[in-house]
């Protein structure tokens, strides 16, 4: 039966025959985001895998296919990256078709041998990323597979850290550039609170404005900012959070980035930024990490080369001796 429209305008795939006297129907929608030819050879691989399994050529084994179909209905549009998550599946839809999740590992270094030379480190590191989240999700959830298909998937390296660290007087000059008060604003809080922007933008005020509230971070969990004296006055005001949204405040900062000669700077550099401000400062990585939400340690340790102070400290107490503690006399 040929691939055709569904309701929804995602391509169909429906499979009706009698094979060996008995009937064998499949119906399945594919991913939104195929293209006709994806679906047609979505068509041509599983019509011929359930011919072979209907005949007993083959044995039946789950599909990374299926693994992706059952993760972009049922998991995937809970997620805020879904629909970038579903057009990175279906571009490497070809690598993955008709080949059961056992492949897993060999696909993704097939895939990172073909695009080589036409994809970035990290888009390739990416979209390997998302299928092995889809396999994961399908072995969890719906028990596809004996094992882990991930146990033995590489997925290529990449270097790509921002080291971009602009100074408070920095910060300062760029916010003077930007007219526009709500983004001057989240600039600044942004700065002096380590935040993601869209965290700023969706924060809400506590205590006063002594702190600053995200309910919902990337990791997940709800975090509590303290708020720093230099930006207490915005936290306070009845217009908190500034009635703007991350697109605008981003293109606000880069024309103000550019106009003051900071034309490689990003929005989120402010960030990183407010974590070289406090390494800088004397403050351990640890704490660095509990001020910036991360989840696990490894994402802190992008500021370790920063912690030059500390080490040299660190390396000065080598071969030193130690200072016998002196008696204190009775009261």
């Amino acid at each position: 039966m040929p691939i055709t429209r569904h309701h929804s305008g995602q391509w169909l795939y429906q499979f009706d025959r009698v094979i060996a006297g008995s009937r064998q129907r499949a119906n399945r929608v594919l991913p939104q985001g195929w293209s006709k030819k994806q679906a047609d050879e979505y068509d041509r691989v599983e019509t011929a895998r359930l011919f072979a399994l209907a005949t007993g050529v083959t044995k039946s084994q789950p599909l990374i296919e299926n693994a992706v179909l059952l993760y972009l209905q049922q998991h995937a549009p809970s997620l805020k990256n879904h629909n970038d998550l579903s057009k990175a599946l279906a571009l490497c839809q070809p690598w993955y078709a008709g080949k059961p999740m056992t492949a897993l590992p060999d696909i993704a270094r097939k895939y990172a041998k073909d695009q080589a030379l036409k994809l970035s480190p990290a888009t390739v590191r990416n979209r390997m990323a998302y299928l092995r989240a889809a396999c994961r999700w399908a072995w969890k959830h719906h028990a596809m597979g004996e094992h882990d298909p991930a146990e033995r998937m590489i997925l290529p390296k990449v270097r790509n850290a921002r080291q971009t660290y602009l100074s408070r007087a920095d910060m300062l000059t760029i916010a003077r550039a930007m007219p526009y008060q709500p983004s001057r604003a989240a600039l600044r809080v942004a700065f002096y609170s380590g935040m993601r922007i869209s965290e700023v933008l969706r924060s809400k005020s506590l205590k006063g404005g002594l702190e600053l509230l995200v309910a919902d971070t990337k990791n997940g969990e709800p975090r509590i900012i303290p708020v720093h004296p230099k930006i207490a006055h915005l936290v306070r005001a009845s217009a908190w959070p500034p009635k703007v949204v991350k697109t605008t405040v981003s293109h606000h900062a880069k024309v103000a980035m550019r106009a003051t000669g900071h034309p490689d700077a990003r929005l989120h550099d402010m960030r990183h930024s407010a974590a070289s401000a406090m390494i800088n400062a004397g403050i351990d990585l640890y704490t660095v990490g509990g001020v910036l939400g991360h989840k696990s340690a490894v994402s802190t340790k992008r500021y370790a080369h920063l912690a030059t102070a500390s080490l040299a400290v660190a390396v000065g107490t080598i071969g030193k001796k130690l200072q016998p503690a002196k008696n204190k006399k009775a009261a």
